[in-house]
């Protein structure tokens, strides 16, 4: 490393001399008045320069074949929601390559308490977004010394990213005075309107609507509905969970492809309600996507999941649950406000070949009696049931902070004061 500094050091004017047209243009102006012609050098031609001085050819290909601007970015990435998503793709935009660090079970659990998805889980959640090229996991929660030179030296590091909102260790220090200090840090814009801490609240506050109580052994996510009885709509409303976020159009078109199938592509379709995006919903799009050449996802609206499932769903709504399936990779288009049933007429007008769903779903205890969503599809010979390769639910995901939810409730009570200070003294920042 030192021995390559030093010799781009050695070499930096043929470095600038390979990519200036004055200076080679001067040596042919100058034989010109002299009365020779270049070819009276021929071997001293532009092209055999490189041959004459040492290093000059090496640094014309350095210089032609760019490094790429490696970014890192960290977090835990536990309920993995589209501002983690935002994130990434503000950070990626700062470079060529992103590369993000996994924080340990440990660490999270020694520093916010314990994290709702397991290591391998939250690696495939950040694998599943389309913006990270690498994933280191099992970093360590604070950016010390040996992971500042781990990163610079062994990963290439750039520039080390984290949002606007300050980072401040349990000692009152800054996370990242490490990589400010040698000049590698750089700042990206916080996604308002959602965070884990937030989700989680949205979870438990579902478990106080439905019993009055925190005693959650008897608890159903779908509360009094899923036992039969009747809810008005103001109680459903009342029950609902409450999101922040402000959706923009702006925001949908920088998580979209942009692109379209071609006229003979294999259009692959699957629905769903997507909510509390997990890796359960990674793994089965991408065994979707596998199947064709274009993935098409339909997202219902909240209203068709509530009457499906129970008041207390969606918990994200759905523009939230739209932007987390278009970080997905393997998603190419989505249909926001999908229909529960898929119908002829969609299937033409989006040149649908094939419709998938996978074998573990959601409970719909309140879709008795409806018709078959997928009775066209199947009419038609283009339906498939895929094996789900995860039987992780957003109900079963829910569960995991029901039975742990005094703990829950602890650290949602420390990170809600944080985060009303960071909102007492937040200012406008630009950029994202």
């Amino acid at each position: 490393m030192i021995g390559n500094m030093e010799y781009e050091s050695r070499n930096w004017i043929w470095g600038e001399v390979c990519l200036s047209p004055h200076f080679v243009g001067g040596i042919v102006l100058t034989a010109a008045l002299a009365g020779l012609s270049t070819g009276y050098f021929g071997w001293v031609g532009v092209a055999q320069i490189p041959i004459m001085w040492p290093g000059f050819g090496i640094l014309q290909k350095r210089k032609c074949a760019k490094k790429p601007i490696r970014v890192f970015i960290d977090g835990c990435f536990d309920l993995m929601h589209y501002g983690h998503a935002n994130a990434l793709r503000q950070a990626k935009a700062l470079g060529d390559e992103l590369v993000v660090g996994v924080i340990s079970d440990e660490g999270i659990t020694a520093n916010k308490g314990p994290p709702v998805f397991s290591m391998e889980e939250r690696l495939a959640l950040v694998n599943g977004l389309k913006w990270v090229d690498e994933v280191i996991p099992v970093t360590p929660y604070m950016l010390t010394e040996e992971l500042m030179k781990s990163l610079l030296n062994e990963h290439k590091i750039d520039y080390i990213v984290h949002g606007d909102d300050p980072c401040i260790l349990q000692d009152g220090t800054d996370a990242y005075a490490l990589a400010k200090r040698a000049g590698r840090y750089r700042q990206i814009k916080r996604t308002e309107g959602v965070s884990s801490t937030d989700i989680v609240g949205r979870i438990l506050s579902t478990m106080k609507d439905n019993r009055g109580s925190e005693d959650n052994s008897s608890f159903t996510l779908n509360g009094d509905l899923s036992e039969g009885k009747d809810v008005s709509k103001k109680n459903r409303n009342k029950m609902a969970p409450v999101s922040h976020f402000l959706p923009t159009s702006r925001r949908i078109v920088q998580f979209s492809n942009g692109k379209g199938p071609g006229p003979n592509s294999r259009v692959v379709y699957i629905d769903g309600a997507f909510d509390l995006f997990h890796v359960g919903h990674v793994e089965i799009l991408k065994k979707a996507r596998q199947l064709g050449d274009f993935l098409l996802v339909g997202i219902y609206m909240d209203q068709t999941i509530s009457e499906i499932r129970g008041a207390q769903y969606p918990l994200m709504n759905l523009h939230e649950r739209t932007l987390s399936v278009l970080a997905c990779r393997h998603v190419d288009e989505v249909i926001i406000g999908a229909p529960w049933q898929v119908t002829k007429d969609m299937i033409t007008t989006f040149n649908i070949s094939l419709v998938v769903r996978g074998t573990v779903s959601e409970p719909n205890p309140l879709s008795d009696g409806l018709d078959d969503p997928y009775a066209v599809p199947k009419s038609m010979g283009i339906f498939r049931m895929l094996e789900s390769p995860k039987d992780l639910t957003t109900f079963s995901v829910a569960q995991r902070i029901f039975a742990n939810h005094e703990a829950y409730m602890k650290r949602n009570a420390e990170k809600t004061k944080s985060e009303m200070k960071y909102y007492e003294g937040k200012m406008f920042v630009s950029g994202d």
